[in-house]
């Protein structure tokens, strides 16, 4: 039986947040400590966050051995917590302390509780009263003694901040110092709960009924775009409030969330806790406090948020679970839809993966019997699926430099018409890929990668969309010197939005693209503003894929679906159809039904046939024939090792020894392919070359990648990252 506590003196064993590769002995402090304490420890001349991970080993002389300075005043870390971070580490091949810091990443975690001015009704009278003061009083009695902030009582009364504060004098308002960081309001799981379709109905009783088994299961929920995925898995938290435990929801882009937030809050009465790079420091403290105390039932948030402190998890849900950004390709690679799978299955908790257009994974794990399946067959209310055509782009008259067809443009005139809203998609950010000069065929390219640097008129400026260098518009060509010869080759959305202006002079054009906002805050206004009816034209990359709900948008037209069908990734097929069918569904949400245009060079292409036909298990048969016979993911596994230095001699050399020395992997009959030039050879003036290792489906790869690696002494400057399971390839 592990010890749960440790008395003063006693060797405590402490993880930290620092790059080491060990636990280190401290002397536990004054009036102990237990199991999991999160504690501020000296090290060297600093003093570091950690975490109680177990007894001291003792194997160092004790008088050395310096004392805990204090434990902080947060819950413990959790045992399903500390095993959760160990296997993932175990997983992903990372070292324990970079996972800890993803479980720690809430900014003051050590500061002392702070305090604010708290105002409620009070025991006195106030002598002369004044229709300002009355309601002031108005409100703290209606709201049955609740506190409020000054400004929040002042704006709820519509008053001045000093009539509030006169009460205060008079005793009729009592004015009280309350910690800052507040438990969440109580969601109510029988407050606005919708009628359901029947197919949706059956869908929430089956997932209630997993929940009710209390046990670990994963359920995919599939059902085409606007089917309702999102009433039944909130009726599945809804049980899962009720049973006292936990939820978790998480979505892949931040920019989802504002509309996401306003229907939880009104099946439920309340807003949920927020978790994402959006919301600020002060309640992101908050929130991991809250998570930690059980005060927080509810949690929406990104991919980190799997990794907050919970009391009692019950529920995960993973919405748009084959979404790329669910992989984190920088600092620790994990993906978030494997890892939920992982913390639920420690924590007894159900798993919900919700797609309209699930990931290959999870349709063979489907298929192999290790994940339940619930299929939503029909769209909620009057929508129906739109209508899906190919624009034959060999045959169609589109003038030099301009990338709308005929075709596409009549049909968007006729939505303008009958004053419906239109959807031109190109999953291109910027104004153009490529800036090429005309005189000496020279394109700009970023001095510190190996990619073309993309213009942004907005910006008045070339951006590189590897490292996020920006300089400005250059006049003449940085190689002969030619004035006046550089020339945009190729569409971005603010070319788009260019060429869309000339067309419809008259209409009202929105640009949506992540890089033309200052904050996710400001996004989610002009997409609440764009649903309202405020655009009759969205020109959009692959942000309005997910998620949004446009009620007036009827018609969708692509630009370029060949883009994603070129290139050597394994799921560019997979990843194509996903974001089509993605897109198309944007289109007939509300009661008119909905068309979707695909402007494309290879109309016979299978994968356009297949998006075409809506066949999806056709599609997924033949894509899963392909892998298995690849010996590819999901029926393989493969990790990637991405070698980085400045010096190009020196990857190479250590590549092409790490091909050599392959002997651990031989001895799981795994290959090495490589050392290769990654696709960008060159990122922040750092050169990258990439070996891929291929293994069967049950071999111990993470062991044998383990003993591989171990074998070589990196130069100082050289940097290895594993990623197991790779999403990307660049």
């Amino acid at each position: 039986m592990p010890t749960e506590f440790f008395h003063e003196g006693d060797l405590v064993g402490v993880l930290t947040t620092q790059p080491l590769d060990r636990l280190l002995d401290y002397k536990a402090p004054e009036g102990g400590c237990h199991l999991g304490a999160f504690v501020e420890v000296p090290l060297g001349p600093r003093k570091v966050l950690g975490v109680v991970w177990g007894p001291g080993k003792g194997d160092y002389d004790r008088a050395k051995i310096r004392s805990v300075i204090r434990v902080l005043d947060v819950a413990p870390m959790r045992d399903e917590m500390r095993e959760f971070l160990g296997r993932a580490a175990d997983y992903t091949l990372t070292p324990m302390p970079a996972m800890l810091r993803l479980g720690t990443r809430a900014p003051g975690l050590g500061d002392p509780q702070s305090m604010r001015k708290v105002y409620r009704l009070g025991s006195g009278d106030a002598d002369r009263m004044t229709d300002a003061r009355q309601k002031v009083l108005s409100v703290l009695r209606d709201y049955g003694g609740l506190s409020f902030t000054l400004r929040e009582l002042a704006e709820m009364a519509g008053v001045g901040t000093s009539v509030v504060k006169g009460l205060v004098k008079l005793g009729a308002v009592s004015e009280e110092e309350a910690p800052r960081d507040t438990p969440y309001p109580r969601l109510d799981p029988d407050c606005g709960g919708k009628e359901l379709s029947p197919d949706q109905a059956a869908g929430a009783e089956a997932l209630r009924k997993a929940l009710l088994s209390d046990s670990y299961s994963t359920t995919l929920l599939k059902g085409v775009t606007g089917s309702g995925k999102t009433e039944v898995y909130l009726e599945a938290a809804a049980e899962c409030l009720r049973m006292g435990r936990q939820a978790l929801v998480l979505l892949p882009e931040i920019a989802l969330s504002g509309e996401f937030i306003t229907r939880v809050e009104a099946r439920f009465g309340m807003k949920p806790a927020e978790w994402h790079s959006g919301v600020t420091m002060t309640e992101r403290r908050r929130c991991w406090r809250m998570v930690g105390q059980g005060d927080a039932q509810l949690v929406v948030g990104a991919r980190s948020a799997l990794f907050l402190p919970y009391q009692n998890l019950g529920l995960i849900v993973v919405d748009e679970e084959h979404d790329t950004s669910y992989k984190q390709e920088d600092g620790v690679l994990y993906n978030a839809r494997d890892m939920a799978v992982l913390r639920a299955a420690i924590n007894g908790a159900q798993v919900v993966l919700a797609s309209a257009t699930p990931s290959l994974e999870s349709w063979a794990n489907v298929e192999a019997g290790k994940y339940a399946k619930l299929e939503l067959t029909s769209r909620f209310g009057a929508a129906v699926m739109p209508k899906m055509t190919a624009i034959d782009m060999r045959v169609e008259d589109v003038p030099s430099g301009r990338w709308v067809s005929p075709a596409l443009q009549a049909a968007i005139q006729t939505r303008l018409e009958k004053g419906e809203q239109s959807l031109v998609f190109l999953n291109r950010r910027g104004y153009a890929p490529i800036t090429l000069c005309r005189a000496c065929g020279h394109q700009i390219g970023c001095d510190h990668c190996d990619a073309r640097m993309v213009e942004h008129r907005f910006l008045k400026r070339l951006m590189c969309h590897q490292c996020g260098e920006t300089k400005p518009m250059p006049t003449v060509c940085p190689a002969c010197g030619a004035e006046d010869k550089l020339s945009a080759v190729g569409p971005g959305v603010e070319r788009m939005g260019e060429e869309i202006a000339g067309l419809f002079p008259d209409a009202r054009i929105a640009v949506l693209s992540s890089d033309l906002y200052g904050s996710a805050r400001a996004m989610k206004a002009h997409i609440e503003e764009i649903a309202a009816g405020g655009t009759d034209i969205i020109i959009g990359t692959q942000l309005v894929a997910k998620g949004h709900n446009f009620p007036l948008l009827t018609l969708v037209g692509v630009i370029d679906a060949d883009l994603g069908l070129q290139g050597s990734d394994l799921r560019a097929a997979e990843r194509t159809f996903q974001l089509m069918r993605q897109v198309a569904g944007r289109a007939g949400r509300g009661d008119t039904p909905g068309e979707a245009l695909l402007q494309t060079y290879q109309p016979e292409h299978p994968v356009i046939g297949a998006i075409l036909a809506g066949d999806e298990e056709a599609f997924w048969a033949a894509e899963a024939a392909e892998r298995k016979a690849a010996g590819v993911p999901p029926y393989g596994r493969m990790a990637g090792i991405i070698l980085s230095s400045p010096n190009v001699q020196e990857v190479f050399d250590l590549g092409g020894e790490m091909a050599r020395l392959d002997a651990p992997l031989r001895q799981i009959g795994a290959q090495v392919f490589g050392p290769a030039a990654a696709p960008i050879a060159r990122v922040r003036g750092r050169h990258r070359v990439r070996l891929l290792v291929k293994a069967e489906k049950t071999a111990a790869l993470q062991q044998a990648l383990s003993k591989w690696v171990g074998q070589f002494k990196l130069p100082t400057n050289l940097r290895m990252a594993i990623d197991i399971d790779p999403q990307s390839f660049y």
